[in-house]
């Protein structure tokens, strides 16, 4: 196995773990929260761990394929697997924007003041983010039946696809309506991205002119004392800069090895890190400023100095 192999199978394996284990913890937390402590929930969460679940679902189907390839497995997807894969691969990262675009959206109708235009939206927040949910389902479902019409497994290793070359898959070539389905992907990124950069400029707006009245009422020293919903907002805020900055280096990239002239099988792999960054990171932003979290801190807080005491105290 080369260098350059054994580094990227170092990277991905590490990747896949630690955005497996922290989606995962994140989720149980939400869950927890969501059945034992019911009153404390907030209508927000159910996103939170819709979100988490797509993100271990990319994560995984983006991923395995590489890692199985970089220990030198050269058939291990056939037709039908190779269809599955890169189907469910699509179909979690197209329900990843949708997802974080709703969070967005109802984060920004959350914190929007009640003399606002837009407050008559609060109370049908859970009813239109269940409906989100099910539009988001069925259309990504059935946009990215494409794929399994178009995507066969690779006869051998010097089989390269177009643009960059997948560990097993490739596209068949002079497909239908391939520029409609291009077109169609396009647009729907663009709506999305559209809605998850106006909330967000909405957001930052209304903090700030949160911020400019509290400190004119009581003084800098308690406004700058964050509240929950403050907390929030600075999570999601975060999460979307995150999301629309490696999107947009993705697309770059991919973009960028479809119109080289020397096609590069390595390259599939650095594109699929990219696309994973947002994934993995998007639970570790959400638990910096997460009130979920806080609690089981200060249980393990608290039972390492009852173990430290009960073993160094005598």
């Amino acid at each position: 196995m080369l260098p350059s192999n054994t580094v990227l199978m170092g990277f991905l394996i590490s990747q896949l773990c630690l955005g497996v284990i922290g989606n995962s913890l994140l989720f149980v937390l939400y869950v927890y929260s969501f059945l034992v402590k019911a009153r404390s929930s907030r209508p927000i969460d159910p996103i939170f761990m819709h979100l988490m679940t797509v993100n271990i679902l990319t994560i995984l189907f983006a991923m395995i394929s590489y890692i199985v390839s970089s220990f030198g497995v050269r058939h291990f997807l056939d037709d039908a697997g190779c269809k599955a894969v890169l189907y469910v691969f699509r179909v979690t990262r197209g329900l990843s924007i949708s997802t974080t675009s709703i969070l967005s959206t109802f984060q920004a109708i959350t914190i929007t003041p009640s003399y606002s235009k837009w407050a008559w939206l609060k109370p049908k927040l859970p009813l239109w983010m269940f409906i989100s949910f099910l539009v988001s389902w069925f259309i990504n479902t059935l946009i990215y039946v494409y794929i399994i019409e178009t995507v066969i497994a690779k006869i051998n290793d010097t089989d390269i696809d177009y643009g960059y070359s997948h560990a097993y898959c490739k596209r068949l070539p002079n497909t239908r309506h391939q520029g409609l389905f291009l077109s169609v992907i396009t647009v729907g990124d663009i709506f999305f991205m559209t809605i998850m950069i106006w909330t967000s400029l909405y957001m930052v707006t209304l903090l700030h002119r949160h911020r400019r009245i509290t400190q004119n009422l009581h003084g800098p020293s308690l406004s700058s004392q964050p509240s929950p919903e403050r907390r929030a907002t600075h999570s999601i805020l975060w999460l979307v800069s995150c999301f629309v900055l490696f999107y947009l280096l993705n697309n770059f990239i991919t973009l960028s090895g479809f119109y080289a002239r020397e096609k590069r099988p390595a390259l599939g792999a650095i594109v699929v890190i990219v696309s994973s960054v947002y994934p993995t990171l998007c639970p570790f932003l959400l638990m910096s400023n997460n009130r979920i979290i806080s609690p089981f801190i200060s249980s393990l807080s608290t039972l390492r100095i009852t173990c430290f005491q009960r073993t160094f105290g005598d």
